[in-house]
């Protein structure tokens, strides 16, 4: 397990920024110390430091940020004997400015309080969210029947795990099958549909004989799902794939999705397929799309990749030259691939702003297939 990089690593939570929710940088948990371990230092060195008094006010402000309230009153506390302690020079403040100081200290202790259990809720939130999530799109494993899976996919809406894009790779009667899709919209919107169209593929790809069946099941199912919309705007594309028993080609169906790209022993290349409607438009059962069989060599793969990734533009408008960067990379191995195209995206500049989804499929030959 674990062949599939996602945006729920833990670097990934601290990447979000402390203003967003991760844990604050050591500099901010350090400043309320250091701020009243210098005033206090200056004051007992020189007089003229009594200044610098006014830094004090703010050191319970700081502490909310980083401490509970126990931490934030102990140093509140320390404020205060710094101001009545007569060897700092900082004795002298009126008795206005000292209940200031004091009722801004016990403020911060009791909003520290109200922010470390809303906090603790949070998280209990992002991690039943995060389950929720793991469950709807589950890591794959390394291999499934005699199919190699390697996996890459970073959901365009921040501190989401699943967005429009699903995959899924099932071992069946009919041998191996693959699919990868975009559903209309992205982030959590789009959770909802992804879930029933993986729901489809799962059972399709155990009952039905053939992708065409497949494809048709799902259109079905997103059919059924938007017929009590007033205004069923709800559609996917989609890319199936079938390795079958005891042969070395591979059987591919599109429905409105960017054809696969064949790896292999020369320059990389997009597979010529039949272009077919996407699913939930309708047109599936009555113009269903043609299946294509490509020709697979020894040690050729095959790679799928979402919107995402193909429609990814640089400053200047151009797309991502998605094959162009294959060829360059083909002597990465399988599963280090998506994750070195993705690397190439971001060095060269190129801005993704949908869901991206990358997903390379080894077969090997020696294998049987599962009954």
């Amino acid at each position: 397990m674990g062949s599939v990089r996602v945006r729920w690593t833990r670097g990934d939570r601290e990447g979000r920024g402390w203003l967003r929710g991760a844990p604050p940088p050591w500099w901010v948990r350090v400043l309320p110390v250091l701020l009243l371990a210098g005033v206090g230092a200056a004051s007992l060195i020189t007089p003229h430091a009594g200044d610098l008094g006014f830094l004090l006010g703010a050191i319970p402000p700081l502490a909310v940020l980083s401490y509970g309230p126990l931490t934030t009153a102990v140093l509140g506390a320390g404020v205060v004997a710094v101001l009545n302690i007569p060897a700092t020079h900082l004795n002298r403040p009126g008795d206005t400015d000292l209940l200031t100081v004091v009722f801004v200290a016990a403020l911060s202790v009791f909003v520290s309080y109200v922010r470390s259990h809303r906090d603790a809720q949070l998280d209990t939130e992002r991690a039943i969210g995060e389950a929720v999530q793991r469950a709807v799109l589950p890591p794959l494993p390394d291999r499934v029947g005699r199919v190699g899976c390697a996996t890459y996919y970073r959901a365009a809406q921040d501190g989401t795990l699943v967005g429009g894009d699903f995959f899924d790779v099932r071992a069946g009667p009919y041998g191996v099958r693959a699919v990868l899709g975009d559903v209309q919209g992205h982030g959590l919107a789009a959770v909802a549909t992804v879930v029933s169209l993986l729901g489809a593929f799962r059972e399709a790809a155990l009952d039905q004989p053939d992708l065409e069946s497949v494809a048709a099941r799902m259109d079905r199912r997103l059919a059924v799902d938007s017929a009590d919309v007033r205004h069923p705007e709800l559609f996917a594309t989609a890319l199936l794939v079938e390795f079958a028993a005891g042969t070395a080609a591979v059987r591919v169906v599109a429905c409105g999705h960017p054809a696969p790209v064949l790896l292999g022993a020369g320059p990389a290349r997009e597979v010529a397929v039949a272009p077919g409607p996407p699913l939930g438009i309708g047109l599936v059962g009555v113009d269903p799309p043609q299946r294509t069989v490509v020709p697979l060599g020894p040690g050729d793969r095959l790679f799928l990749a979402s919107d995402g990734v193909w429609e990814a533009r640089d400053a200047t408008g151009g797309f991502y030259p998605l094959v162009t960067g294959l060829t360059a990379l083909a002597g990465t191995p399988s599963a280090g691939l998506p994750e070195a195209v993705w690397a190439d995206l971001v060095r060269r500049g190129y801005r993704v702003r949908d869901d991206a989804t990358m997903l390379v499929l080894t077969p090997d030959p020696g294998r049987p297939a599962p009954r």
